[in-house]
């Protein structure tokens, strides 16, 4: 297994920065995310080459770029257009950087309040995508998340037995599932199987009322919840059946420490990185 951080937890900093940070973690590489200040659509092509050198030169790979773009499901036709036209100069960045994937998102609602039509729609949109991606040789990743189409193993099989295309696969988060409140243990691994092709790491847990630093509220199929970001270990997301099952079934992949806890952010990705090693055995 590898080993990245999520730039999207050194939002605050530059991308430069986050990498040099990533670099002095000890981690194998750096999941960029797709947004502002770091990497978008709008990024020129001299800054995405600025960003190669510079992660050629500390010796961090980019396995993935995670977009912000998609909502297909949801989005009017000339919306879902302007998704589209973003994801593909993405796309290009994603050539340049030597990124092996990028993430897409299918949109919502929840898959428990989804019809049919929403599935269709995303399908129709995501295999154009994953077109374009298999011409450049790249793998499209849809991350199993909240409020969102694929937020079980099970409504994220639906839809990638929809697709046409076979270089799209699923970001498993535990996290998020906790959030859904789904299976994310080793069942979860078994049932993706060969569709599970990256791994995020955080942690969470249900609370009383949000309003704190790293609280949030979210819609579950219990209604609306209150939740707070943590440290692994220290929220209700056991990760040890999941990376029991990575070990158990020989993944390979990337794993992407994800913690948004209200901790400064070496610190919290620092903290994880330890406790996913002794998890994984390899303190």
């Amino acid at each position: 297994m590898k080993f990245a951080a999520f730039s999207g937890v050194f939002i605050e900093y530059s991308l430069q920065e986050a990498m040099r940070m990533t670099k002095k973690l000890g981690l194998d590489g750096i999941e960029i995310a797709g947004r502002e200040p770091h990497l978008s659509a709008d990024t020129s092509v001299e800054r995405v080459q600025e960003i190669k050198e510079l992660a050629d030169e500390l010796g961090l790979a980019i396995p993935v770029i995670a977009a912000y773009t998609g909502g297909f499901s949801t989005a009017s036709d000339a919306e879902a257009e302007k998704q589209y036209a973003d994801f593909l100069r993405i796309l290009d960045h994603a050539v340049m950087l030597g990124a092996q994937m990028v993430r897409v998102a299918p949109g919502g609602p929840n898959a428990f309040m989804a019809r049919d039509y929403h599935y269709a729609k995303a399908a129709w949109w995501i295999d154009r995508c994953a077109a374009a991606a298999k011409e450049r040789g790249i793998d499209l990743v849809m991350e199993i998340h909240n409020i969102s189409l694929v937020e079980t193993v099970e409504s994220s099989l639906r839809l990638l037995g929809m697709l046409k295309h076979d270089n799209v696969g699923m970001i498993h988060d535990a996290g998020n599932m906790y959030i859904t409140d789904t299976d994310y243990g080793r069942e979860s691994v078994l049932q993706l199987g060969k569709h599970l092709t990256h791994v995020h790491v955080k942690d969470e847990l249900r609370i009383e009322k949000a309003g704190a630093p790293g609280t949030f509220v979210n819609l579950t199929h219990r209604g609306e919840e209150c939740f707070i970001q943590s440290r692994l270990g220290e929220g209700a997301a056991d990760h040890q059946p999941l990376f029991d099952a990575l070990l158990e079934t020989n993944y390979s992949g990337w794993i992407t420490m994800e913690c948004h806890a209200p901790f400064p952010a070496y610190e919290r990705l620092e903290y994880d990185f330890r406790v996913v090693r002794q998890m994984l055995g390899l303190a």
